[in-house]
């Protein structure tokens, strides 16, 4: 088996040059933090350990993705000036004080607290037009409040005062969306089929769907709210939603437990049983949709309540999870979304020994069939980030795997 830290080294010396990073991408591509030079600049500030030759390599990435993302449209944390913004805001708190860009630092957080409280208007709006259901991009991790909310609270931590009115913005549309419905057999988080913009006609549910996912469901917003308020940053009616998300997950769960990735409106209205749970199709393996996110937001969920079931049952999910080999689970390489990394660092982060050393030895074997080099979310960039950070975990009020809603 080949050693991590020689892969990690190897990752690092071959996206030290941003121009070699941008060589093989479109230049919307190298802008995002999912492929390009946020998440290689990211890794770059992790790794560094106060050697100020990789620092200043993290400073000219950050300094070519600013250029790229001059005049792009807003959106989440993964592209465009949230990328941007996140990858400086999480990078910057693993860098000496000295070397941190103090006033893009200001900046970038100013920029997504505006676009959380624009997000939060939104909603707002919609609410008041009576229009059903919400929209992905307005709460979830890649692009919503989830992971802009959960970017501001690394912010907050690092003393940045522009952090604020973002983050109680983003706080309490969450709890509304969780604690308010028109409809009491459909949760807040319930998007009407065409409403569901990225995905391809007919793939989905007429009736909608509620996801379950840490990616682009419901403990992408459970997490946010579980940490902040573990950390002293809560709205009116936060813990009533952290309790009712993570029960309304609990009831949706298959043994193992497992979750489908979605409830289609139709099975909200008439429950499933627990066989159909089981057997609903879709990835329930991986960070983004499964066991892996979920656990993690259930996790963080029981410790805000001081709930030892719900912290209980994520440690089973997660056991039962290592149980399998992973040549059973339905991941996609050694990348973080969709890979074993994803289940490597969910591990790492929740202490789960056995989970960790299984999905480090997967990651390690098939390191070399990730995406591109460069990326984060799929390539070998977030590959290599999960593996340093189970040699050596990291400790900081904003770490890096905060992008994933997982600390």
């Amino acid at each position: 088996m080949p050693d991590p830290l020689v892969l990690v080294e190897e990752t690092v010396a071959a996206v030290l040059d941003p121009d070699q990073v941008t060589a093989h991408l479109t230049a919307g591509a190298a802008a995002t933090l999912a492929d390009g030079l946020p998440g290689t600049a990211l890794l770059l500030a992790v790794v560094a350990d106060g050697d100020t030759a990789l620092i200043d390599a993290a400073d000219r990435h950050w300094h070519a993705a600013a250029r790229l993302v001059a005049g792009s449209r807003p959106d989440g944390i993964y592209a465009g000036p949230g990328a941007l913004a996140a990858s400086l805001i999480y990078g910057s708190a693993h860098l000496p004080a000295a070397r941190c860009q103090h006033e893009a630092l200001d900046r970038a957080t100013a920029w997504l607290s505006a676009r959380a409280q624009g997000l939060a208007e939104h909603q707002a709006t919609r609410k008041r037009a009576g229009t059903p259901g919400t929209l992905w991009g307005v709460y979830d991790t890649i692009k919503g409040l989830a992971g802009i909310g959960r970017t501001l609270l690394a912010a907050a931590h690092l003393g940045l005062p522009e952090a604020r009115p973002g983050l109680t913005a983003a706080l309490t549309t969450l709890t509304r969306m969780i604690t308010t419905t028109d409809d009491a057999r459909l949760p807040g988080w319930w998007v009407r089929a065409e409403d569901h913009a990225l995905a391809v006609p007919g793939t989905l549910p007429p009736s909608g769907t509620a996801s379950t996912g840490a990616a682009h469901g419901i403990a992408g917003p459970l997490t946010l709210l579980a940490l902040a308020h573990q950390a002293g940053n809560s709205v009116p009616g936060q813990e009533e939603a952290i309790a009712t998300a993570a029960h309304w997950l609990l009831t949706r769960a298959a043994p193992g437990p497992s979750w489908p990735p979605y409830i289609s409106g139709h099975d909200l209205a008439h429950p499933q049983t627990v066989e159909q749970l089981a057997t609903a199709p879709g990835r329930r393996d991986a960070w983004c949709y499964g066991t892996p996110g979920i656990a993690a937001a259930l996790h963080h969920s029981g410790q805000a309540l001081a709930d030892p079931a719900l912290i209980s049952l994520a440690r089973q999910a997660l056991d039962t999870l290592a149980r399998r080999p992973p040549a059973t689970w339905d991941t996609i390489g050694p990348g973080l979304c969709h890979g074993s990394a994803g289940a490597l660092e969910v591990a790492t982060r929740l202490n789960h020994r056995p989970l960790a050393d299984t999905a480090s030895r997967h990651t390690t074997d098939t390191f070399h069939e990730a995406g591109p080099v460069t990326g984060f979310l799929a390539g070998r960039a977030g590959a290599a980030l999960a593996l340093a950070t189970h040699r050596q975990p990291t400790s900081q009020n904003a770490p890096w795997d905060g992008l994933l809603m997982l600390a």
